[in-house]
Formats: C-alpha cells, sequence, structure tokens
C-alpha cells in the first residue's frame, strides 16, 4: 500500500496489480498499433510512430497509477510535464486519433478498469476498421493528375501513349498547353486511373525514359511522384 506523506490520500495498489495494469496497457497498445498498421493510408506511414503508440499506452497507465487518487500529484506532474515541446509536426489527422485512443485506453487500464480498456479497444478499433474500408473503396474511384511535358513529333501519336494504355485503366487528356520559347514543346495534363497505385514510380520512371518527354509529374491525394 502507498501513502502520500501527509496521509491527505491514500492510494492502495500492490505490485501484482501494477504489472497487470501494464500488461493489460501493453496488450491494448499493441491491438492499436497492429490496427494502425492495417488501415493507414496517408502518405507519411512511420514504423517508429507504430511503436510510439504502444509505449504511450503503457506510460499513460504509469502516469494514471502514480497519480491514483491525489490532487496534488496530479498538478505536480502537470507542471513537471509541461517542460516537454514537441517539435514534431502531425501531419494526417489521423494519428491524432490514434494518439488520443492510446491515451484513452492507458487511462483506462491504469485506472484498473480491464473491461473498459478492453472493450473500448474492441469497439473503437472495429469502428476504424469499417470507416478505412469505406474509405479504401472510395480511394479506389479516385483518380491521379498526370502532367507530361514532351517534344512533339509532328503529328505522331505522342511515344509515351502506349505506356499510359499498359498502366492506365482510363486517360482523358483535360489541358494541353505549349511551352517553350519555339512552341516545339507541349504539356499535357490526364486524369488517369492507373491499373495498380503501387507500380506508380515505376509508371513515372517508364515515362521519364520515353523518347521526347522532358518532364513527368504524378499527383495524388498531395503527393507527387
Amino acid at each position: 500500500m502507498f501513502t502520500t506523506l501527509d496521509n491527505a490520500a491514500v492510494f492502495p495498489i500492490t505490485g501484482m496489480q501494477i504489472m497487470l495494469n501494464i500488461l493489460v496497457a501493453v496488450i491494448c497498445g499493441f491491438g492499436i498499433s497492429l490496427l494502425y498498421r492495417h488501415t493507414y493510408r496517408g502518405p507519411g506511414y512511420s514504423i517508429t510512430f507504430v511503436n510510439t503508440i504502444v509505449l504511450l499506452t503503457m506510460i499513460t497507465a504509469l502516469v494514471i497509477m502514480t497519480i491514483g487518487s491525489n490532487v496534488a500529484r496530479a498538478f505536480g506532474l502537470v507542471g513537471a510535464m509541461s517542460i516537454i515541446r514537441f517539435r514534431t509536426a502531425v501531419k494526417d489527422t489521423q494519428d491524432i486519433v490514434y494518439i488520443f485512443f492510446g491515451l484513452a485506453v492507458g487511462m483506462a487500464a491504469g485506472g484498473g478498469y480491464y473491461n473498459i480498456a478492453f472493450m473500448g479497444t474492441a469497439c473503437v478499433g472495429v469502428v476504424i476498421y469499417l470507416t478505412s474500408l469505406a474509405t479504401g473503396v472510395a480511394l479506389h474511384k479516385e483518380e491521379y493528375l498526370l502532367q507530361v511535358s514532351y517534344e512533339t513529333n509532328g503529328d505522331g501519336v505522342p511515344s509515351y501513349v502506349g505506356l499510359l494504355r499498359r498502366y492506365c485503366r482510363s486517360h482523358h487528356v483535360i489541358n494541353t498547353r505549349s511551352v517553350g520559347e519555339d512552341g516545339g514543346r507541349l504539356e499535357v495534363a490526364y486524369y488517369v486511373k492507373l491499373r495498380d497505385k503501387a507500380a506508380g514510380d515505376r509508371f513515372v520512371r517508364e515515362l521519364r525514359q520515353a523518347e521526347g518527354v522532358r518532364n513527368v509529374s504524378l499527383y495524388f491525394d498531395e503527393e507527387q511522384f
């Protein structure tokens, strides 16, 4: 049993309870991190952030156990942690959701509310997974913006058109303009749907190697290949 120096508050907790609280936090944290790995669809996936979710859940449980029912200790911890400055920008709002998810589960585990920790992880996880499936279906309907700048060769078909047919399910021109002082170069913008999103890098590389092509840009969800 742990007792404050002034006996103003008592926070009874055994070593077994401490280990059990931490174990529940770690299990739930791993569950959250696995969910993040399978549902994240943004451009900035970080394995470090995945591991941080587990540590965040466990550390939050430790903080809750340390505070207990002592209000003075809670204010002391808030003051101590206020000196920490986080300079890493969160690029995706989904990451913020997972941070709060880990904090909430860690608080439940640290307080000994195992049912809340496990059921909360399961229920919120199912909702996140279902929404990610819906988002995935929507992403398949999205189109890329492709910009190709190439040297004209008279009235002939551009050399890269064959690559468009090979890598894209569909493509249609949305804009064409002449660039360069002599007007001998055209910049064409397309909306394209790739057959395989993972092949986007290879598609761009082969386009850049095509005869007459000078510049290629492929945009999607604020990304550029």
